[in-house]
């Protein structure tokens, strides 16, 4: 089962490549495409993450397929995009942390909303900082108090995006959300 998931793994890596350079998917040698290459990486973070699950499913003798929900970990790996790549963050230095505004439009706006003010509320308590959020009308407004004055230097280095991806939280949450279980 896992060499043909890997095996399945490798065609679609391999046709979203040539995709991508304007390659005929139908000429290309599919046979080829099954042996090993060295490659470890799958050319896209939010694939890998959804490869990673799959093989761990495949693997698991025990997995409930009438459970898994791959679909709610592809919707929040794109909410993690949007609020990467194309919210907009500034910060602002208040008294003893850094309020940051974060706005986007549409589908970013969207995003911020489920993802900024989740993550607020289920880390708001870390070891260097205390972060609350609140839903403004074109994403949020976080604000990040530094719990010791020697830790403002490190909130201001990380930025809001550094503060949220302190930690290996998101790994457990995304396999939450890939086998059905509701991790807010």
């Amino acid at each position: 089962m896992k060499r043909i998931l890997v095996a399945g793994v490798l065609l679609a890596t391999a046709a979203a490549t040539a995709f991508a350079q304007g390659v005929d998917h139908n000429a290309m040698d599919h046979a080829a495409m099954t042996q090993p290459s060295g490659l470890s990486q799958p050319g896209q973070s939010a694939f890998a993450a959804i490869q990673e699950v799959t093989e761990r499913l495949a693997a698991d003798p025990n997995t409930d397929w009438s459970t898994v929900n791959l679909d709610a970990l592809r919707e929040h790996l794109i909410d993690m995009d949007e609020v990467t790549l194309r919210a907009r963050i500034s910060a602002e230095p208040i008294a003893g942390g850094v309020r940051y505004i974060v706005t986007g439009d549409g589908r970013t706006r969207e995003a911020i909303q489920r993802m900024v003010l989740g993550h607020a509320s289920a880390m708001g308590e870390a070891e260097h900082w205390t972060m609350t959020a609140e839903r403004s009308a074109s994403g949020a407004i976080v604000t990040a108090m530094a719990k010791q004055t020697s830790d403002l230097p490190r909130i201001r280095a990380l930025g809001l995006l550094g503060m949220m991806s302190e930690g290996a939280h998101h790994q457990p949450h995304h396999w939450m959300l890939a086998t059905g279980n509701r991790p807010h």
